[in-house]
């Protein structure tokens, strides 16, 4: 079915900033039954119209806004002791999270096997001391907290998605899709984004081409001319977490406009009590999600973030609310 277009969005003009995309507003069905239970039920929702970037935040961009601004990040602070009772003093030092390939099969269930605290790790040094971004200035930025996005998209006079924004523009106009390009992983063999080929976290066959993260737009766009939507890295969204989806309205008189997920105060980690951080949602898996561990790499997938974390998989992208931005009821599909 061909894609109509309302006539108000011939007239939608693009914020100041360049190398953003527009995503015509409209109802789609969001979610997924057919993977991991926290993607479910699929349900529909409506999303007012708005700009986001074309690519993920790069080293570049986020240099650029720390050069103007002096700004510290959250892993170049030290923690605050308070909200991490018990942590080892050796561990309250500036510091994130790298991953570590390991050198065979391990368990899955924990992921303290390929994931290490690291001191001196930062946006300027992903992979830990004597690593650096040299040679890196189009890939997306990681180590990057919640608030550091924040504070970099305020500065950008942008905001970050909510999490239904997110998966209308990753879904590119298609209908109920896994992936961001269609149903096939691997069309005509070629890899279409940034993932993990092999046994996870120790076996990578690199049909891809990359090892760790990819400059930007290194992949075939989506359908809305958007890159990096899945793989790469995972992405920030401005909603708190919660372990499912809300039920689908059941009428397209009651489809929620423009939803914004769960209330911070369930957002906590049940399984870890003790440690009082909320969690945001994240999108778009990264270039360590494998079929056998974390098939996440589509528009459907999410999964919570201690908003106190950074790691050297997790990035994200900004967008531009237009003011009077409408909700268009543009038919699904394409």
């Amino acid at each position: 079915m061909t894609m109509t277009r309302p006539a108000q969005q011939t007239f939608a003009r693009p914020p100041a900033a360049s190398g953003m995309v527009w995503i015509p507003g409209g109802a789609f069905k969001m979610g997924s039954e057919k993977f991991y239970v926290e993607e479910r039920p699929v349900h529909r929702v409506s999303v007012d119209g708005f700009w986001i970037d074309r690519y993920a935040v790069t080293n570049e961009d986020f240099a650029r806004f720390v050069a103007e601004t002096g700004y510290l990040t959250l892993a170049e602070r030290p923690p605050d002791p308070a909200l991490y009772p018990g942590a080892p003093p050796e561990n309250l030092v500036p510091g994130s999270m790298v991953f570590h390939r390991t050198r065979g099969p391990v368990d899955l269930r924990n992921y303290a096997n390929w994931w290490a605290w690291t001191p001196g790790a930062s946006w300027r040094q992903p992979r830990g001391p004597g690593s650096s971004i040299d040679g890196l200035e189009r890939h997306p930025v990681v180590q990057v907290a919640y608030e550091d996005a924040e504070a970099y998209c305020a500065w950008a006079g942008k905001a970050l998605p909510t999490e239904a924004e997110w998966e209308r523009a990753a879904r590119g106009g298609l209908k109920g899709a896994i992936f961001t390009w269609g149903n096939e992983e691997y069309p005509k063999g070629r890899p279409m984004a940034n993932s993990w080929q092999g046994r996870f976290p120790w076996e990578n066959k690199l049909v891809d081409g990359f090892e760790g993260t990819s400059p930007v737009g290194s992949f075939p766009p989506n359908g809305y001319g958007l890159s990096d939507m899945a793989g790469n890295v995972w992405e920030w969204t401005a909603d708190w977490y919660q372990a499912r989806h809300p039920d689908d309205p059941g009428k397209p008189c009651c489809t929620p406009t423009n939803p914004r997920g769960g209330r911070e105060e369930e957002s906590f980690n049940p399984h870890r009590p003790e440690f009082r951080i909320p969690r945001k949602v994240v999108k778009g898996g990264s270039h360590l999600c494998a079929p056998n561990y974390c098939f996440r790499y589509r528009p459907a997938a999410r999964q919570p973030q201690d908003v106190d974390s950074g790691m050297s998989h997790l990035g994200f992208r900004c967008v531009v609310r237009p003011d009077g931005a409408a909700a268009h009821d543009i038919p699904e599909g394409r």
